[in-house]
């Protein structure tokens, strides 16, 4: 990595951690300094992968030389980003080189396209969306921010997903479905009829099986 490389920080010290950390390895332009723990202090005792783990707190003395992204897959990251944000700290988009991000398309701060990603044109992910391997979202698609789409999930065109909604490994949602806020598609579902906010859906086609909920 270039000495220019900009310093970057994972939020997290677990298995996802871990996963975007070698992910960020392979993007020009960055160099992983490190993860960020705010649950559990002692575990800056340790290293991880060979690297520190910073104590949230510290991002305070960091912020000005270092960006961040979230490491964590659960929809309720932006709880974590907020945090950081409070300290002033800067927030990378990760794209991998084998990830296709059309030009007319765009990407908001904090999000990360892994490993073999199609993204179509005219869609607009928002900030702090995790896109895992392989999946797939179509062309004149709306995703919200603090999305998770899994490993192999694909996304139609002209659809709406709402903020802090997870979709399931192998998820598959059809053309011009609507998606709420804070619900669940369950892996391997087929979505063929909109969703509304705050539920989990399951199965063939995908069905409403519990209400209420927050995310994942």
């Amino acid at each position: 990595m270039a000495d220019s490389a900009r310093p970057l920080l994972i939020l997290g010290t677990r298995t996802f951690a871990v996963e975007v950390a070698d992910l960020a390895c392979e993007i020009p332009g960055f160099s992983v300094a490190g993860f960020v723990e705010n649950l559990d202090r002692q575990r800056c005792a340790q290293r991880l992968e060979g690297l520190p783990i910073y104590w949230v707190d510290e991002l305070a003395n960091l912020a000005q030389s270092h960006s961040a992204v979230c490491g964590l897959a659960t929809t309720f990251r932006s709880r974590f980003t907020e945090q950081v944000a409070g300290y002033g700290m800067g927030f990378a988009t990760l794209v991998h080189p084998s990830a296709r991000l059309s030009s007319r398309s765009s990407l908001g701060q904090g999000s990360i396209l892994s490993v073999g990603v199609i993204v179509a044109s005219h869609t607009h992910l928002g900030s702090h969306v995790i896109v895992n391997r392989g999946a797939l979202i179509g062309h004149h698609t709306q995703i919200g921010d603090f999305v998770t789409i899994h490993p192999g999930a694909n996304v139609a065109g002209a659809c709406r997903i709402g903020d802090a909604t997870y979709i399931g490994m192998g998820a598959i949602v059809i053309d011009h479905i609507i998606i709420g806020s804070h619900s669940v598609v369950g892996a391997g579902a087929v979505v063929t009829k909109d969703v509304p906010d705050n539920v989990l859906v399951v199965g063939v086609p995908a069905k409403i099986v519990k209400e209420n909920i927050t995310g994942k």
